[in-house]
């Protein structure tokens, strides 16, 4: 590891903490003047650095300071920020936060600069946690990072680990590799995550976040966060949250995404959700909820009716497929799909905007059978938004350890692997067919007799948000349509920098970047407009209409005694009669057992 450049005024120490974004199919970092989501991690990161800094863990005679960065919404410059700590004095940290898998070449590059003038960098995340947790040994990315001089942090950072890095640091000795997956951390008393005003000011709708819990109990062969957080899951406490709502309201955030991967298995969601009504309905205080649920979390009692009135307004859902063979080969056995219209409808009943997550691309879909069954989710769903992401063996999942070890062939380019691009093969369709299969599903839910299917579901119900849901369908359409990223990592009004292209790739001549991007930026500005027009004047017309509150169609209709026999949804997909008669045999034992015992063979008995 390069020691710590020699810097004037040892008594300052910088900790410049960066979560970076990735690059585009032309080698540019996505930003936006304002983005989409906000990072839990750098949220996270900068509560712990706060922490350090009030126990002095380097001295009290030492000057802690903390830089966070957010590249989604704020362009990093790592000149300015060399010239910073060389200004101020002191010796430094870059910490690159929270790197996903496609995050990792731009973390990278990221680091270059700082290591050039012998400053240390340290990176953190999901891809070299899961890489560790999961690999017989460090894939090429990896090593070649740490040949550079970078220091690895494998796991969490609570529990007062990140003291050990950051006096390591500052003596200039940062160690190649932190690993702590093999001990997470408890969660409970650990400091708020907690963002700067000007920061949550970058994402849309002024959003911060919490994590309540990590870890999963599930076994979903996609998905890395059972491998990196682990399946035993870590709770904070209800002070905890409180004290992180209280702290953020404090400096004027509201509202707020909770990060748990499903909140509804927290065996202590109803004392959390019990202290936000408190502190809504008994101080008044103006906040809201995105929360992240699965499948069956209306079968807990008042799970739905206490969420709702803690403020819960939007929930993303883990639908994933409507096929249930589909759902058994990536072990998501706990999706039931004869649950999915009862579920959805009583979140619709308490007012909450639905979005569901959809995968494309396991082993049984066809372009054919994707495309049936987005036309049933529309006619049969009670869905608002639907979000299609690529089946991606990701570095940290069952599946890319698997393929791994098989040799199947996946991109070597990490920065594809952001579950909008395809970087595997699959076993029936054609490379070719599976991203027009993908790019067919976005299409097919996404058209304009849709888009007025779901604004006139919203306006018939009195509890329905009609102005939210269009802004949100706003956002989802323009972002795949127009920008060609997921709507996930979409933002408000995209940044392009000539200067900030991909490491290895040449930089554009001024003559064609900017006329390509300002006239580009002009035509999307117009498109944008058009089509905001066109859907506000649906959006009018619909509100203003005398049968408004009369409007009903299959999916929000009330079940029918010929449900399960009607719909394609058990008959059309594989799987669906499957899961129909293993519903039909539930029902019919939880009957019997239900049923009051004979009088005769009680007094027998």
């Amino acid at each position: 590891m390069a020691a710590a450049a020699a810097l004037p005024d040892p008594a300052v120490f910088h900790f410049v903490a960066i979560k970076p974004t990735h690059y585009d199919d032309d080698g540019y970092p996505i930003q936006w003047v304002r983005s989409a989501i906000p990072s839990n991690t750098l949220a996270c990161l900068n509560g712990l650095a706060e922490d350090v800094r009030r126990r002095n863990v380097l001295g009290p005679d030492v000057d802690f300071r903390i830089h966070t960065y957010d590249e989604t919404n704020r362009r990093v410059r790592p000149e300015q920020i060399i010239a910073m700590i060389r200004r101020d004095g002191g010796r430094a940290m870059i910490g690159l936060v929270g790197v996903q898998s496609n995050q990792f070449p731009r973390a990278v590059d990221l680091a270059r600069p700082f290591l050039a003038v012998g400053l240390q960098v340290c990176i953190g995340g999901f891809h070299v946690s899961g890489c560790i947790a999961m690999l017989p040994e460090l894939p090429a990315d990896i090593r070649a990072a740490q040949a550079m001089g970078i220091s690895l942090f494998a796991g969490e950072a609570e529990d007062k680990r990140l003291d050990e890095v950051v006096r390591d640091a500052w003596a200039g000795r940062l160690k190649p590799l932190y690993n702590y997956m093999d001990d997470l951390p408890s969660l409970q008393g650990e400091p708020a995550a907690i963002l700067p005003r000007e920061h949550v000011r970058r994402t849309s709708g002024s959003l911060s976040s919490i994590d309540l819990g990590r870890g999963c109990p599930y076994q979903c062969s996609f998905c890395t966060i059972i491998n990196v957080q682990g399946r035993k899951s870590r709770f904070r406490s209800a002070d905890d949250l409180e004290r992180v709502v209280r702290d953020n309201y404090a400096q004027g955030i509201g509202r707020f995404f909770i990060t748990d991967d499903n909140f509804a298995r927290n065996k202590h969601w109803e004392e959390l959700l019990d202290r936000l009504i408190a502190i809504r309905e008994g101080e008044g205080l103006n906040i809201g909820f995105t929360i992240q649920v699965d499948t069956l979390c209306h079968k807990i009692p008042n799970f739905i009716e206490k969420a709702a009135r803690a403020g819960v307004r939007r929930v993303f859902i883990g639908l994933e497929n409507i096929n249930p063979d589909n759902l058994l080969a990536a072990n998501k056995r706990q999706n039931k799909i004869t649950e999915y219209r009862v579920m959805l409808q009583k979140w619709r009943a308490h007012g909450a905007l639905t979005y569901a997550g959809y995968i494309i691309g396991f082993p049984g879909d066809t372009k054919e059978s994707i495309k049936r069954d987005v036309e049933i989710i529309k006619r049969e769903l009670p869905l608002d938004i639907l979000e299609f992401f690529f089946l991606t063996p990701l570095p940290g999942s069952e599946d890319h350890k698997l393929a791994s070890a098989r040799g199947d062939w996946m991109d070597g380019d990490m920065n594809k692997y952001d579950l909008n691009h395809r970087v595997a093969h699959h076993p029936k369709m054609s490379d070719k067919e599976w991203e027009e299969a993908y790019k067919t599903a976005w299409e097919t839910y996404y058209t304009p007799e849709h888009i007025r299917t779901i604004l006139q579901r919203t306006a018939a119900n009195k509890l329905g948000r009609l102005s939210t849901t269009l802004t949100t369908i706003l956002w989802f359409t323009l972002a795949y349509s127009y920008e060609g990223v997921h709507p996930l990592e979409a933002g408000a009004f995209r940044l392009k920098f000539r200067s900030d292209r991909r490491f290895g790739l040449p930089r554009e001549s001024p003559l064609l970047f900017y006329p390509k991007y300002v006239g580009g930026t002009a035509v999307k500005l117009v498109q944008y407009l058009s089509l905001y027009l066109k859907t506000k004047a649906m959006v009018k017309q619909i509100a203003r209409s005398p049968q408004r509150y009369d409007y009903t169609d299959l999916a929000i209709a009330p079940p029918r005694d010929d449900e399960f026999e009607a719909l394609d949804l058990y008959h059309e997909t594989n799987g669906g009669e499957g899961a129909l008669a293993r519903k039909r045999r539930d029902d019919e034992i939880r009957d019997k057992a239900a049923a009051p015992v004979p009088v005769s063979i009680a007094r027998a008995s």
